[in-house]
This record gives C-alpha cells, structure tokens and sequence, in this order.
C-alpha cells in the first residue's frame, strides 16, 4: 500500500466532492471512509486509476451517508444521479480548495488549521503542536472550522474564482499564503515532500495571481529549500547555518529566488514575505558566514518588525544585532523581549538553527565569553526543545561549553 499516493491524491478527491455539491464536512467524511477502504482493498487489488477508484468510491459513502439522514431527504432527487465510474479528470483542483479553506467566514488560525488538515495532510496532533495548544483543543478547532465552512454554503465557483486570482475578501490571499507557509515550515523540519508540496502549489499560485507577496513567499521557500541538504549531518544531527558547507547549497535554486525577489521588490510593495526573503538572500549571497553582511540583515529585521511587531521578528533580530554590533548589543535587544510569550517559541524562517529565546541568549552569552552563564542556558533550552533533534544538537553545545570550562 502506497501510503504518500493516497496522501497526494486526497486533496483532489475533496475538492472533486465538492465540486460535485457535497458540502465540505459530509465530503471529507466520505473521503476518510474512501481511504480507509482503500487500506483494506488495494493491498490485494490495486485500482489501474487510483484518483478515479477513490472518486466514485468516496461519492457513494457520501451518497449513502446523506440518503440515511432524513433532514436531507429534499435533496436526495439531486444527487441520485451518480457519475459513471470512470477515469478522474486531470485538473488538479488542490489550489482550489486552499481557497475554500480561506473563508472569510474563518478566522485566520481557524482557516490555517483546517487546511493544514484537509489539504497539507498534517495530523491533529502535529498542528496542535505548532500552535502550542492541547491536541482536544485543536481538534475542537478544526471541528468547529468544518462546520462554518460547511453551514456558510461556500460555491465552488466562487472558490475556483478566487484561485484565478479574483479574491472576493482582501483577506483570502494572505491566509492561503500563511497556509502555504506553515505547510512549508512543516516539511523543512522534517518532510521533504511537504515542503516540495507547499513549493508545487505556490508556484502555481504565483502563475495564476500577480500579488508581489505571493512572489515573495515563493523566492522565500526557494532559498531557504536551496539549504536543506546542508542543514543536517549524515547522523541527523543539526548543522548551524554558520558551519554548513555551502558549497552544498543547491545554487539554481538560490538564483531563481533572488531573480523572482528582484522583481518583487522592484513593485514597491513591500510585505513580510518579501523582507523575510530578503534577508535569507542576504544569507546565500555570502561565500562564507564570515561575509555575510549583517548590518543589511539587521535593517532588514527593522523593516519586518514595523510590518509584523512579532516576537520572532524580535527574537532573530537581536541574534542579528548580536553579529552586526557585538553580543551585548543583542543581549541588549533580546533582554527587551519576555520569554514568557508562547510567540517568542515558535519556529523562525531565518535560517538561525536553535530560534528560541534561552538559546538565543545561551549564544549570545557564549559569544560574550560567558561561558558558565551559557553551558547553563544551553542546557535549559535542550529541556525545553520541541523536538529531539533541536534537544540533541542543544545539549551536546551545553556539553561542548562544559568540556571547555573543565579543559
């Protein structure tokens, strides 16, 4: 059984559904009820058309599930007429549905979550994580989200609209973007084909929508994808980006970025995608970490915080402050920030390997030569690491800094 195939092929089927006059909750039932079945069957008899098995499959359950409720009688004479089975038609409407996950009718971290789940194939469980909220919470949440989208009556029409670049809310562009964000932050710690996904889609996003941020978010996943393979050892283990081999950089990739970044820019409507791009351009253009010209980065992070007023803005801004003008210049800043805000833990796209606020103030200290006040901070982070190999790589520096006390 081909687990990644049924995983890629579950967003077209959805929005098929949907397409069809299923309302988003019922189709996503039938869509799981599809899946499972194809665990069960395909294993001694794989289909020769897997999308169009899953397609007339996930109609009947839908079919069956809305014949068996009586308060939808009045539409049964409607959706009696079944498609014939058949081959499923080559459109991929994925795109489609991050829009119809994109409802105004949502709150933007409600739209985010859904479509994490719906289309990005992300679990509960890992989305409740990168919210920092109980998993019951967020299935709550997603729960809830369905059901708006579903009580709302959302058109496809309207949905596909919006994918061709006729947004109905000012607001749809920016939340499918923050999705496709996410999606990608998720794949780049981990998952190669989310990140690659998250690529796929917007660069069919950008084709189909002339939005300078839409660019700047792509340039921005280019250039932070042209790292990935630098970014850990053969064991797993985190490689700063100050230690990485760039000569493992994937260089086209890093000049398509810059190229599409150029253009986005030269439009004069700067956004936060766009100044985050910026900096990681910075970033690739130095041959060595030595080179890499902070006082443009830390410029570039004052822009982003008069765009964003984030914590993380804040938090990578004084490691860059920290390079730029010294480390108690960026304790200086960092001392300005509460660790206490669930915002300053979550994941930065800078490129910096251990954005949190303690290990940020244990690399500061470190660079100040405070080593004792480090080796301590170090070891504080790894305990609070949200992964284990954020804890590993934080951990063996707490132990690098105690062998070189005790030496």
């Amino acid at each position: 059984m081909n687990e990644a195939l049924l995983r890629s092929l579950t967003p077209s089927v959805l929005a098929i559904l949907v397409r069809r006059g299923a309302d988003f909750a019922a189709a996503e039932d039938a869509v799981q009820d599809a899946l499972v079945e194809a665990l069960r069957v395909w294993t001694a008899d794989p289909p020769r058309d897997p999308k169009g098995w899953l397609v007339t499959v996930a109609w009947r359950k839908f079919l069956d599930a809305t014949r068996a409720d009586a308060a939808r009688r009045r539409r049964e004479h409607r959706l009696d007429e079944e498609p014939p089975p058949g081959p499923a038609p080559a459109v991929d409407d994925t795109l489609q549905l991050y829009f119809l996950c994109a409802h105004p009718s949502l709150t933007p971290s409600s739209a985010v979550a859904l479509t994490l789940r719906a289309v990005g194939g992300l679990t509960t469980r890992q989305i409740a994580q990168a919210y920092l909220v109980p998993e019951a919470t967020m299935a709550q949440r997603i729960s809830r989200a369905k059901r708006t989208v579903s009580d709302v009556g959302v058109s496809p029409a309207r949905a596909r609209s919006r994918a061709r670049g006729r947004f109905g809310q000012p607001g749809d562009v920016a939340t499918v973007l923050r999705v496709l964000y996410l999606v990608f932050n998720e794949g780049y710690s981990g998952d190669v084909d989310l990140a690659a996904e998250a690529i796929r889609l917007t660069r069919q996003l950008a084709a189909q929508v002339d939005h300078p941020e839409v660019a700047g978010l792509l340039a921005l996943m280019l250039l932070h994808h042209a790292r990935r393979a630098a970014r850990t050892a053969p064991d797993g283990s985190l490689v700063p980006l100050a230690e990485q081999d760039r000569g493992r950089w994937d260089t086209a990739l890093i000049a398509e970025g810059v190229g599409i970044l150029q253009a986005a820019l030269a439009r004069d409507r700067l956004g936060e995608f766009q100044a985050q791009a910026a900096i990681a351009a910075l970033h690739a253009d130095a041959p060595t970490a030595e080179e890499t010209d902070w006082v443009q980065i830390v410029e570039w992070y004052d822009e982003l915080v008069r765009l964003t007023d984030s914590p993380v803005v804040r938090l990578n801004r004084a490691v860059a402050v920290g390079e730029a003008d010294g480390p108690r210049a960026g304790l200086a800043a960092l001392a300005a920030l509460d660790d206490s805000s669930p915002s300053s833990r979550l994941r930065s796209s800078t490129g910096h390997p251990i954005p949190r606020h303690t290990a940020v103030a244990a690399y500061l200290h470190e660079r100040d030569g405070d080593l004792a006040t480090a080796a301590r901070l170090y070891a504080e982070a790894a305990r609070k690491a949200p992964n284990l190999a954020e804890r590993d790589h934080l951990t063996r520096q707490a132990a690098r800094l105690n062998a070189r006390r005790s030496g």
